[in-house]
């Protein structure tokens, strides 16, 4: 069974930083690239941060610079460390992994359940 626990939502003022976690099981991790997916209220989902699974990242333009990912391989985990938050960046975000179950299945995309981060003015 395929599981993606997200953690480290919350609330935090304006300026301040929040550290997402998102630890999985199931999934041939090392293999698979990670993704951190936000979805607003009343928007579409919208992909915000990718590592794949040789390292290399990739960032919307709108948190280029304040928002890091990174992954640690022997703990099966996927981190967001974001700073300098705003209002624009209140949202559920959900870990995303486009990864194979074993050897022999094809590649799929898992979602996890998501955590909600808050960002007041």
């Amino acid at each position: 069974q395929v599981q993606l626990v997200e953690s480290g939502g919350g609330l935090v003022q304006t300026g301040g930083s929040l550290r997402l976690s998102c630890v999985a099981s199931g999934i041939g991790f090392a293999m698979a690239d990670m993704d951190w997916y936000r979805q607003a209220p009343g928007k579409q989902r919208e992909l915000v941060a990718s590592i794949t699974r040789d390292g290399s990242t990739n960032y919307v333009d709108s948190v280029e610079g304040r928002f890091t990912i990174s992954r640690d391989n022997a703990k099966n985990m996927v981190f967001l460390q974001m700073t300098s938050l705003s209002p624009e960046d209140t949202a559920v975000y959900f870990c995303s992994a486009y990864a194979k179950r074993n050897i022999v299945a094809r590649f799929q995309r898992y979602w996890g359940q998501g955590t909600q981060v808050t960002v007041s003015s």
